[in-house]
């Protein structure tokens, strides 16, 4: 099936929005709101709809087949931690079509429409049928760049990083692999990742984002740091899960150095060292 334009999704959206009286306001959010993220054709379309009221809309689902056929589709109806009373206040379908497109629509009442409009600075207004938002500054990702790192969070983040790499050391002695990997590809892995962030904004002055889950690292890497980011991965060998933390200990390294320097933080090299001492002592 042939993938749908991004001119006719937004027809499709507008569409819908003009014609129903209870929308009200419809605005973009997420990367299609965003004038620093790369474009491509796998972004979603992160849409909010303002409506006059929600009942109406929650009462059957069948509304959303306008927008096309979906191999899945995800709402709050799914997830254990969103009670039934919750519905009332926004709900989102989560849509994810046959012909590779996807929309994430959240319903937000008219009463709290300016609270989450203003909530997220990286939004585009489409709709505004009652002047509801009469001035908006321009979109922008300042929010999702990342931001200079206290003392505590530096500190905090190193000792993570060096505590859970035990947890992995753990995993490979005891030839326990799913316990293993998701050490290393949980907490150590996130600790590493917000480090190479701070490194990446001491270098860049701290104007860019690195995405979710630091999925443009290879953007501002240098070349070489990332070929060793790379080799973090691994699969079941158990020698390779040795070779992944080593390496990630030595980026970490490199780049906690850089941030210490710049912001002249403290680094704990006896900790540092005792950690590498205990991972090969076995």
């Amino acid at each position: 099936m042939e993938q749908r334009s991004e001119s006719q999704m937004m027809d499709l959206i507008l569409n819908f929005a003009k014609e129903d009286r209870r929308v009200r306001a419809v605005w973009m959010n997420g990367s299609r709101a965003n004038p620093n993220a790369p474009r491509d054709r796998w972004q979603d379309f992160d849409i909010v709809y303002a409506v006059s009221e929600m009942e109406s809309f929650l009462v059957s689902d069948s509304w959303v087949d306008r927008f096309g056929s979906r191999v899945i589709m995800q709402t709050r109806r799914e997830q254990l931690d969103s009670p039934e009373n919750e519905y009332a206040d926004w709900f989102i379908y989560l849509m994810q079509f046959t012909d590779g497109n996807r929309i994430d629509l959240k319903l937000v009442p008219v009463k709290l429409a300016e609270e989450v409009f203003q909530s997220d600075r990286m939004r585009v207004l489409l709709l505004d049928k009652d002047g509801l938002f009469p001035q908006t500054e321009a979109s922008t990702d300042e929010d999702y760049r990342v931001s200079p790192p206290t003392s505590r969070e530096f500190r905090c983040c190193c000792n993570e990083f060096r505590w859970v790499s035990t947890y992995v050391a753990k995993g490979i002695w005891r030839q326990e692999l799913p316990y293993a990997h998701s050490m290393l590809d949980g907490p150590v892995r996130e600790a590493l990742v917000q480090m190479l962030s701070w490194e990446i904004g001491v270098r860049y002055d701290f104007s860019v984002s690195v995405g979710k889950c630091g999925k443009y690292l290879q953007k501002y890497l240098p070349s070489e740091e990332w070929a060793m980011y790379t080799r973090t991965y691994c699969g079941p060998n158990y020698g390779d899960i040795w070779k992944a933390l080593f390496q990630m200990h030595q980026l970490f390294a490199r780049a906690s150095h850089q941030v210490a320097a710049r912001f002249g933080f403290l680094i704990d090299e006896i900790e540092e060292q005792q950690v590498l001492d205990y991972l090969q002592s076995k």
